[in-house]
């Protein structure tokens, strides 16, 4: 089928938009709020529109979810509904509302879920700002199957953990297992939502993040073989 020219002012920003990326930027690529600007001259929503089709199940990544963008970068991951088309104009019921979004920040502790990060902390040796969004984790339930959920992630830990699928089966599985004082830490535990690590933990966090050559040495401090 033909598509129809995204330069087609008969149709809405929105559907031109996605023609636009369609045909022009092209699934893979990268674009700028520039590009945008230009394609749509005296149109001050564009860009907007162009994020509105997330809603409709398109992917666009932004530097949040693609740590190899620019802050005024996109790129154009992969069609979602053609909106062009009649009827397609219809938002996913999965989309969250900006009330939902807050709840689940809010929910989440306004904190990374993963990592524990806050939004506007920096990361550690960096000048880069962890920014908070609203990420879908797939859960495996104790019942077999398994459920999308929302959860508040940082823009690091959304791209590296896309794939992860969570096991609430284990956990509760686990947790049947605890005796009572290993029990008890861990209500304490979640109780407050937090848990302070050890120096001994820190450093074995840390040394997990270091390169093969420089585990080495740290096997060599330890009074240990190179692996």
């Amino acid at each position: 089928m033909t598509l129809p020219s995204w330069q087609d002012e008969k149709l809405g920003t929105m559907k031109r938009a996605a023609l636009w990326l369609l045909t022009v930027v092209e699934e893979g690529n990268v674009f700028t709020k520039e590009e945008v600007k230009n394609a749509f001259p005296g149109i001050s929503q564009a860009d907007r529109r162009v994020r509105d089709l997330r809603d409709y199940g398109w992917k666009i990544d932004t530097h949040r979810e693609d740590a190899l963008l620019g802050q005024h970068e996109q790129r154009f991951v992969a069609q979602g509904q053609p909106v062009w088309e009649p009827g397609k104009a219809t938002k996913s019921s999965s989309a969250l509302t900006d009330t939902q979004r807050r709840k689940i920040l809010t929910r989440d502790g306004n904190r990374c879920r993963s990592c524990g990060i806050t939004p506007g902390q920096e990361y550690a040796d960096t000048f880069e700002t962890a920014q908070i969004d609203i990420a879908r984790r797939k859960v495996k339930l104790p019942n077999g199957t398994s459920s999308v959920q929302p959860i508040a992630e940082c823009n690091r830990c959304r791209v590296g953990g896309r794939s992860l699928e969570a096991d609430l089966s284990a956990v509760l599985e686990g947790i049947s297992k605890l005796g009572g004082l290993h029990k008890q830490t861990l209500t304490d535990w979640v109780a407050a939502d937090e848990r302070e690590f050890s120096t001994v933990e820190r450093l074995w966090a840390d040394f997990r993040t270091l390169p093969a050559e420089s585990r080495d040495e740290v096997r060599k401090a330890l009074g240990l073989p190179a692996a």
